[in-house]
């Protein structure tokens, strides 16, 4: 049997961190609420909805997905593997757990705090469930996990028709939207609020839910590049290479200005780093000519892409010792 590496636990531990957190802000802040958010998790509210409560929104979640899950298997092979398997069956068990189902002292949508925004103070109510989805899916995702759902059909409907991720997804979101507000307007299930307004709001957590998503993933910690001209590069790179443990890239070019020749210096520094940069080119040469760029994303030693995560830091295993650093 293959071992499993400390890496790899790790992973599951925050897999099943991001369902717990996604699974609070559905089960506690949503249901009751009457706003549904997409895929197979807003069918289930909508299918629960229509039992008059009677069906757990956990157990159809697990159900739905099931199927789900099996067609992505047969569709893309393992891509769709335990992981997912563990995404959406915690994800599940966590809903129904937050909501009593399963251990029935347990009913946190039952609180006075959220009895309180539900009549008082509805939209944080809504901003709260969406912040917590887009946590916990961004943990997920930043994991290399997922939920099932609506992300096997759109990896399935890319791979045979050549669709959008993103466009299916969408329209998926959007149908499950609609169809939850028709079961509401059918069954009379909102009578203090009009559906639409109620469909609003879903579409106003998606996109809070999607930023959180892409900031949790992407991260707010850009790189940064720097040209730096200075008649004094020589010294001013050693600092860069010596002093700070960053690589190092002269350019060789001419002013057209003064026509006066000398090395231009390329570096790629992260954004924390870009201050004490700038602080040392200062001090070797203040007239130094700086040029500081966003780096989108930084591939090669020294950095990790974005959308990576370093378990080493988060002591599931132990760091190996740096190398020297390359130049960029």
């Amino acid at each position: 049997m293959k071992r499993i590496g400390s890496r790899t636990l790790g992973e599951y531990f925050f897999i099943t961190i991001g369902a717990a957190v996604m699974s609070l802000g559905v089960a506690v802040f949503l249901v009751d609420a009457k706003v549904v958010p997409g895929g197979v998790t807003g069918l289930s509210m909508a299918v629960h909805y229509i039992s008059g409560g009677t069906l757990p929104i956990g157990l159809l979640m697990w159900v739905m997905n099931l199927p789900l899950f099996v067609w992505g298997i047969r569709e893309l092979g393992k891509s769709f593997g335990f992981r997912t398997f563990w995404g959406f069956t915690v994800n599940s068990f966590c809903v129904d757990l937050f909501r009593g189902n399963i251990i029935h002292s347990i009913r946190l949508q039952d609180t006075g705090t959220i009895k309180y925004l539900l009549e008082n103070d509805f939209f944080f109510l809504i901003l709260i469930g969406a912040i917590l989805i887009g946590v916990g899916l961004g943990i997920i995702f930043k994991f290399k996990g997922t939920t099932a759902g609506s992300d096997i059909v759109a990896a399935v409907a890319k791979k045979r028709w050549r669709a959008k991720p993103g466009v299916v997804i969408i329209i998926t979101d959007f149908f499950v939207i609609c169809v939850a507000g028709v079961v509401l307007q059918v069954k009379g299930l909102s009578p203090e609020k009009p559906v639409v307004l109620l469909m609003l709001y879903s579409f106003f957590m998606l996109f809070v839910s999607s930023q959180l998503i892409d900031m949790i993933i992407l991260g707010f910690d850009y790189a940064k590049s720097a040209f730096i001209i200075s008649d004094r590069y020589e010294e001013i790179s050693k600092q860069i290479l010596h002093g700070m443990g960053r690589g190092v890239t002269a350019f060789h070019g001419r002013g057209l200005y003064r026509g006066v020749e000398r090395d231009i210096l390329f570096t790629v520094v992260s954004r924390r780093e870009i201050y004490r940069l700038v602080d040392e080119v200062r001090k070797i040469d203040p007239n130094a000519f700086v040029i500081i760029n966003k780096v989108h994303e930084v591939l090669g030693e020294g950095f990790m892409a974005r959308g990576e995560v370093d378990i080493n830091k988060l002591g599931f295993q132990k760091a190996k010792p740096p190398k020297r650093p390359i130049e960029p």
